[in-house]
């Protein structure tokens, strides 16, 4: 085995590492040192609807991190077969920054809200066939088979819908609708931080997937292919959000608004990696 440091240096104008070097500075920060104390404060404060509102946007993010977070090694470990040592360190910071957020989320409703029981009432019917059929079933895939129309599939779905679609919808509404009331200090500081580190997951996937299709044009039917078959669920995930308030969150979030920025989000991340 030749290994890569001995042959030739590491690329250090490439994406992947560029992001390493990004993830150095700014992912390093500790979800045990965001201060909740005003957010406890206001938690105190909040009215009925907003708390369920709340602990319903949070116990979908808690979730979907933790989902995440066990997922991805199997693309770890596709990429590292392949020898691509710089996307590997890459998603070596990936890995860490998704556990990170799933502690941060569960600080939140462990310190601020009291632990509550029964979250999983909120996740509904679309939500689950996402994380819990869809995203395993794609990511596990790659063990048996790291063909590239499987990395399609599986990026596609973690990094283009879970992340590029539901959670960038979720993080603006999340972060717009407590920062227009000025709550939650120390939840909005935890979503800043977090959204920063999306945005490097997010440009690692439209990486990944534009490389696939430049090697292989055919792969772009596979892209759409399986855009299509999870826009639905992810739209879905909105309708349910709203089920139990109509179309204007405690917070006031218009449906129409955050399924139409949902949308954009779908457009913008296939036009980033659609072959010229």
């Amino acid at each position: 085995m030749a290994f890569q440091t001995v042959e030739r240096a590491l690329d250090g104008g490439s994406l992947p590492m560029r992001l390493y070097e990004k993830a150095k500075r700014l992912g390093v920060w500790n979800p045990s040192d965001i201060d909740f104390s005003g957010d406890r404060d206001d938690w105190r404060e909040l009215p009925d609807d907003q708390r369920e509102s709340l602990l319903q946007t949070t116990s979908l993010f808690v979730a979907g991190e933790e989902a995440v977070t066990l997922e991805l090694l199997p693309l770890v470990l596709a990429i590292a077969r392949e020898g691509r040592l710089e996307e590997e360190l890459f998603l070596t910071t990936f890995l860490f920054e998704e556990g990170k957020h799933t502690q941060f989320f569960r600080r939140f409703l462990d310190e601020v809200t009291g632990s509550p029981e029964g979250l999983a009432r909120f996740h509904g019917e679309s939500y689950r066939r996402l994380f819990e059929v869809e995203l395993p079933q794609a990511m596990h895939a790659l063990i048996d088979d790291s063909s590239p129309a499987v990395q399609v599939r599986a990026s596609v779905t973690y990094n283009l819908i879970v992340e590029g679609v539901l959670a960038e919808t979720g993080y603006h509404s999340y972060f717009e609708g407590l920062e227009a009331r000025g709550l939650m200090p120390g939840l909005r500081e935890g979503l800043r931080l977090i959204k920063q580190d999306e945005a490097r997951h997010i440009a690692y996937g439209v990486h990944l997937l534009s490389r696939l299709v430049a090697e292989d044009p055919g792969l772009w039917a596979v892209v759409e292919q399986r855009m299509s078959e999870l826009l639905p669920f992810a739209l879905g995930v909105v309708d349910e959000g709203f089920s139990r308030f109509g179309e204007r969150s405690p917070f006031g979030l218009e449906r129409s608004e955050v399924a139409a920025f949902a949308a954009s989000q779908f457009q913008a991340r296939l036009e980033r990696i659609r072959p010229a």
